[in-house]
């Protein structure tokens, strides 16, 4: 264990990059992989998740390399050609790769087992593995269907018309990754939009997707099976889940200004910018492009005085993974900030809710936690801080709270980084070179 303190920050100013989008980078090597020919992919996170899909995708026969230039190259073996692996798929702490190669595998006439760390173990799978038995897959796994799980892959398939009991992207990719080896038509109505990252590269790599209203609300997204995908070029943008640590910071540490470059802004992953916009956040999305049907575009952020807001329940899908941040920042706000739909935070990969609660409290923070809401009683400037954090094995409640210290009287020590190597590479060396003082 690698334990860290952060203390109070100067003004934080400078550009930086942060790392790729590890949603985009899962999704890039699995349909290189899937597609015919090679795909070449520029910016792909280094994490340690997404380097389990590399090694998966190896087992299962495609070829994927990073080459002295700094690209990744998949040699696909196209749709319907994935190979037995001949040991288990080890997923680590890849809750994503975890459920999208479970979908890529079930509709393969293939057996594939699956594990994965202490945390990804004890987080359940049932979501994925009911339309994936619809299907005709078969999966056996621990009670609570947890890994390790077996998947044994369908001879013959099933179209379906699944509509998942809560709006969720990684079972809706699950579901279309796994309609590509499928005759037919399947198609996955959503009641509420969740981030398109699957369909944007599905339509980039030549699938055949349509996507229309559905009936009684929501909409419909189908894909035609057994399609020829080819091998294309990628440029994976920054995080946004990554690059809200830094736009936090800069916003909760007086003075400072920060320029984020090529951060991706799905508007369907943007819930935390617009919450903090509500916040009275100075922040400004600069040169808006597009790559590969993903808009990106610079971020400017700006420090300044915040006030408490209610998040809405309806936001939860575009900022599922940005709450931890936020509850920082509320902490330094101005009132009270009530965020509300968080009871996905409770299986993610630690309890959420509980750990920026407890850890919100321990640093002088006042706050209420229920099953499905967090209150943070924002203290109008620094919190107390002086807290140490158990992370829990958890990459964003690490971040989080290093920023946090890098805004509080005392400093905040947590109890382990090494967890941030699953998605943000350098975290602590980024920050410092902006101004942070994490030792």
């Amino acid at each position: 264990m690698t334990s860290l303190t952060s203390n109070l920050a100067g003004p934080l100013s400078g550009e930086a990059r942060v790392p790729g989008d590890k949603s985009i980078s899962h999704r890039a090597l699995m349909l290189g992989a899937l597609a015919v020919g090679q795909s070449e992919i520029h910016g792909l996170l280094e994490g340690q998740d997404v380097m389990c899909t590399a090694r998966a995708l190896r087992a299962l026969g495609a070829e994927v390399e990073r080459g002295n230039d700094g690209l990744w190259r998949v040699q696909g073996v196209g749709v319907g050609g994935l190979c037995e692996p001949a040991t288990t798929l080890e997923m680590g702490n890849a809750g994503t790769a975890a459920r999208l190669l479970m979908g890529v595998v079930a509709t393969h006439p293939i057996t594939c087992q699956f594990t994965g760390d202490e945390s990804l173990n004890g987080r359940p799978m049932g979501r994925i593995a009911e339309p994936l038995m619809r299907m005709g897959a078969r999966i056996i796994a621990r009670d609570g269907c947890r890994l390790p799980l077996t998947v044994i892959g369908a001879r013959d398939p099933l179209a379906v018309v699944y509509p998942p009991p809560v709006p969720s992207a990684q079972v809706k990719s699950a579901v279309l990754l796994a309609a590509l080896n499928t005759p037919g038509e399947t198609t996955v109505i959503e009641a509420a939009p969740t981030r398109d990252h699957t369909e944007h590269m599905l339509r980039y790599f030549g699938a055949e997707l349509r996507l229309a209203p559905a009936n009684g609300g929501g909409a419909a997204i189908t894909v035609t099976g057994q399609p020829e995908l080819e091998g294309q070029k990628i440029e994976v943008p920054g995080d946004p889940s990554s690059a809200a640590f830094a736009v936090a910071a800069a916003l909760i540490v007086p003075g400072s200004t920060l320029i984020l470059r090529n951060i991706g802004v799905n508007p369907l992953r943007a819930g935390l910018y617009d919450s903090l916009r509500e916040m009275g956040a100075d922040i400004e999305f600069c040169e808006p492009r597009e790559r590969g049907g993903e808009p990106i575009a610079d971020i400017v952020v700006r420090a300044g005085g915040l006030r408490g807001i209610d998040v809405p329940a309806s936001r939860a899908p575009t900022m599922i993974d940005e709450y931890p941040i936020l509850a920082v920042v509320a902490a330094c706000a101005e009132g009270v900030t009530v965020m509300r739909g968080l009871a996905e935070l409770r299986i993610k990969e630690s309890d959420r809710l509980a750990a920026m609660a407890e850890g919100l409290a321990a640093c002088g923070v006042g706050v209420e936690a229920g099953e499905d809401y967090l209150v943070v009683e924002g203290r109008g400037g620094p919190p107390p801080g002086g807290g140490a954090i158990a992370t829990r094995l958890d990459h964003r409640i690490a971040m989080a709270f290093l920023v946090l210290g890098m805004a509080s009287e005392k400093p905040v020590t947590i109890d382990d980084g090494a967890s941030m190597e699953t998605s943000f590479p350098g975290f602590a060396a980024l920050l410092n070179g902006l101004g942070a003082n994490i030792a």
